[in-house]
């Protein structure tokens, strides 16, 4: 961060930040070359980018992290095909959450004006490309449906469904189901979405009470 003692702006071309970045998207490669029965090497390789690894993580490929130390993945969570996170800022994804193919998680923000973006003046003079980064939270148990993307700034609650192509703007509360785009609650689940209702699914499986 810039060192102003003030506001939230930092370069990207920071050293410190491009040595990171450039040693998880090499291992981002790494972890991408693996082969999906290769699970000690790929649990190394996940280990390395993400500085942690929670108990019983599955993580499909490839995979795109920017800073990867930046995020936590709780235990029993699957990640599907494709999976992008920018992590800029702090990335917490709860426990036994399901994502389908092609989520993205970002926490990067530039300004609006385009002479903005271009560069702005530091505290020492000199000017530079600024941007900022908002935190993402996501709770237990939810579930994202293919080509989900969540932008700076979002929470979303336990036990949450996102359905699929959704764009979220805006934190969602637990135990909503909410899509489109802009996402938007659609209603809050409950016993009218158990599949006690579709026999035609549930068959001669039983519901675990």
């Amino acid at each position: 961060m810039l060192n102003n003692g003030k506001g939230k702006l930092f370069s990207p071309a920071e050293p410190w930040r491009k040595e990171r970045k450039l040693r998880t998207h090499n291992l981002n490669i790494d972890f991408n070359k693996l082969y999906e029965d290769q699970t000690e090497e790929r649990e190394r390789v996940l280990k390395e980018i993400l500085g942690e690894l929670s108990e019983g993580i599955r993580i499909q490929g490839p995979v795109t992290f920017h800073y990867g130390i930046h995020t936590r993945i709780g235990k029993g969570t699957f990640i599907n095909f494709n999976f992008t996170c920018q992590d800029d800022a702090e990335v917490t994804i709860g426990e036994y959450c399901n994502f389908g193919p092609n989520c993205t998680i970002v926490t990067p923000c530039h300004p609006m004006l385009a002479d903005e973006r271009k560069a702005l003046r530091l505290p020492d003079g000199s000017t530079a490309g600024l941007c900022w980064a908002e935190p993402v939270h996501i709770g237990d148990r939810c579930w994202f449906g293919a080509n989900v993307v969540v932008c700076p700034g979002v929470t979303i609650g336990d036990n949450c469904v996102i359905g699929a192509g959704s764009v979220v703007t805006r934190s969602i509360p637990a135990n909503s189901f909410a899509a489109g785009v802009p996402c938007r609650v659609i209603r809050e689940l409950g016993e009218g979405d158990s599949l006690r209702n579709r026999p035609d699914i549930l068959g001669d499986c039983e519901i675990i009470d």
